[in-house]
């Protein structure tokens, strides 16, 4: 693949691959690392690249295994609530306008106490903007799995919010 066929995949797929690692890391500048990061990685191995699903969906799989990798090297436990507070995306659709009814450190108090996996698609559909197949594919799951588990997640997040409303 020649530099300009390599610029315009960047052209094209920067802002879904930002989006993505910013739902996992909740730090823009971390975030703009492994995005950079990402696509140096995706550079140097695009012949790889073998077309079975969305070059998006290859290059969020590039940078999800560069976050993991991150997360061994720095021993992460888990992202704290404030770092994820300071940098909300506005959300635009109906789903995303019912979550932003809730408050918003109650919401991640309620998404903070959800199993990672569910944590990660729900932030993966709410702040990265990413369909239910892009996320499958992602997680190496279906489609169906992907609706499934945001759905659920949905209902826990109702759940939490009853919850902490009777408190």
């Amino acid at each position: 693949m020649d530099k300009q066929n390599i610029q315009e995949v960047y052209e094209c797929n920067v802002k879904t691959v930002y989006k993505y690692l910013f739902c996992l890391t909740h730090n823009a500048d971390l975030t703009e690392e492994l995005t950079q990061e990402t696509f140096y990685q995706a550079t140097k191995s695009i012949d790889q690249f073998r077309g079975e699903c969305k070059i998006s969906v290859w290059l969020c799989q590039i940078a999800k295994r560069l976050w993991y990798k991150e997360l061994e090297r720095k021993k992460y436990k888990e992202i704290p609530l404030s770092e994820i507070t300071d940098e909300i995306r506005s959300f635009e659709n109906i789903e995303r306008d019912y979550v932003l009814n809730v408050e918003k450190v109650e919401l991640f108090r309620i998404l903070h106490n959800l199993d990672m996996t569910t944590r990660e698609v729900m932030y993966l559909r709410l702040t990265g903007e990413l369909s239910f197949a892009d996320i499958g594919n992602i997680m190496g799951k279906t489609e169906t799995w992907a609706r499934v588990t945001f759905y659920r997640g949905k209902q826990k997040l109702t759940k939490g919010r009853e919850e902490w409303n009777n408190d």
